[in-house]
């Protein structure tokens, strides 16, 4: 037991130092726009959604309702219950319902790749370990973004929100530059925003709304038009 959750926790060092950055930004944005510094450690240690936990704070900052912030967190979390599903097939015969669902906390994009990748059976201990890492390395990185920003004078404080801005560039940037696709989705993605957001007809439509509605449209349309075999054929020529 010891031995697999050694394992599980040095496999998951990269996954965590990796995601200091990420949630030192939401620190920063959580307490730049009000939140309380506890608030936002909270949230960090009872959420590790990323994309997710960003929007959703995001609604929280600006008013919006419970079946808005639901609806959106719910929509941009979906693939997380895809790859809980695929786990399910690699796990070990021990493993009891409340372990399942306390390593169905830990599943991310991240920590669900390194899963899928090891061979044969996945314990519960080896799990607990890969997903420690990142859950501590999350927290961290939160608090330290929440205390230095409420640390630092309010105009520099406010200044520092143009970090989430930049981390979201920096986050469609890479993949963008590789696969026309995902070019496509993200091209789509912003002229839907635009025009809900532009267009009169469209005005009373709130910001979580028309998040919603951008990602199922752009997903939708890149899932069309841009079935696996075009997936596969466009990673293979990127390969070569």
């Amino acid at each position: 037991m010891k031995k697999n959750f050694l394992y599980g926790l040095k496999r998951g060092i990269p996954i965590a130092l990796g995601y200091i950055p990420v949630s030192f930004t939401f620190g920063l944005m959580a307490v730049t726009g009000g939140m309380p510094v506890w608030m936002a450690i909270f949230i960090s240690m009872s959420n590790l959604t990323s994309a997710g936990q960003f929007a959703g704070t995001y609604l929280i900052l600006h008013g919006a309702g419970l079946l808005e912030i639901t609806m959106t967190t719910f929509v941009i979390n979906i693939r997380y219950m895809l790859m809980s599903l695929s786990l399910t097939q690699k796990l070990s015969q021990d493993m009891t319902l409340p372990r399942r669902m306390l390593i169905a906390f830990g599943v991310t994009d991240e920590t669900f790749t390194v899963a899928s990748m090891e061979h044969g059976s996945l314990s519960f201990f080896y799990l607990l370990g890969l997903i420690t890492g990142p859950f501590i390395g999350w927290s961290v990185g939160t608090a330290l973004g929440a205390f230095i920003c409420s640390s630092l004078p309010e105009a520099l404080s406010n200044a520092m929100g143009i970090a989430l801005y930049g981390m979201f560039i920096a986050i469609i940037i890479p993949p963008a530059k590789k696969s026309m696709p995902v070019i496509f989705i993200i091209v789509i993605s912003v002229l839907v925003v635009c025009i809900l957001r532009y267009i009169p007809l469209f005005s009373s439509i709130s910001s979580g709304f028309r998040v919603i509605i951008s990602t199922i449209i752009g997903a939708g349309l890149g899932a069309l038009l841009f079935p696996f075999e075009a997936r596969d054929n466009n990673i293979q020529e990127m390969r070569e």
